[in-house]
């Protein structure tokens, strides 16, 4: 009888420390706890591509229109090499007239040198609306 007896029995108390019982806070009084803010991809100065921004762009030109993941990677890769020749040219132009930093006469003058014709002053005077645009709404 002894043994069913400890069967049924309530088990021995721990002897751990009792924990301790969490202070609740009023309602009326709420901390502000400050939020961690998240990288986003397009914001990293390290990114990979710019992919991302074609289809946006030919939505608002061509509605109805979509891109295959091979076109992405041309275009890609081609926005990235032009990206990288208007930079050295602007850096030689910023170099050889005595300066630090490179400022947008300096851009427009590596765009006019590189790319032919009216497609140099095409994107120039599309870069000069960018520039306007990006003062007004600064």
């Amino acid at each position: 009888m002894e043994s069913s007896e400890k069967e049924f029995s309530k088990p021995e108390p721990c002897d751990d420390e009792p924990r301790k019982a969490k202070k609740k806070t009023a309602k009326g009084s709420h901390r502000r706890r400050r939020r961690r803010r998240r990288r986003d991809s397009c914001r990293l100065i390290n990114f990979t591509s710019f992919a991302t921004y074609f289809p946006r762009v030919l939505k608002q030109v061509h509605t109805g229109l979509s891109l295959c993941p091979e076109t992405l990677n041309i275009i890609d890769s081609f926005v990235k090499d032009m990206f990288e020749r208007i930079a050295e040219e602007a850096g030689r132009l910023t170099r050889s007239s005595k300066r630090c930093t490179i400022m947008s006469e300096d851009i427009q003058t590596a765009v006019r040198l590189l790319l032919p014709g009216e497609m140099g002053k095409y994107a120039v005077a599309e870069g000069i609306k960018s520039v306007i645009r990006y003062h007004i709404h600064r």
